[in-house]
């Protein structure tokens, strides 16, 4: 299951899933572009990138800065049923 976290306002969208056994949790970045989407995943906590497509090297860097910023809050998210869950909606 994939949980919605954050849109950007270049409306790439950020989710994540559930944390896994090992800990892990897979983060997908989504941005909807002429023709199709870009996207990328990556993996907390080893932020291990993979499967990017469309994103170019500066792009992944932002991307990776909003994630570190971000990463403890996907994580607690990860195990509460995402933010919709964790804040009582």
């Amino acid at each position: 299951m994939m949980y919605g976290y954050l849109t950007l306002p270049d409306d790439t969208g950020i989710a994540h899933s559930e944390m896994k056994p090992d800990g892990s949790v897979k983060v997908y970045f989504e941005k909807p572009v002429a023709g199709g989407f870009y996207s990328a995943v990556c993996w907390l906590p080893t932020y291990r990138w993979e499967s990017i497509a469309g994103f170019s090297e500066d792009d992944i860097r932002s991307l990776d800065k909003i994630l570190h910023d971000n990463a403890h809050l996907i994580l607690e998210f990860s195990q509460e049923g995402g933010f919709t869950n964790a804040a009582g909606y």
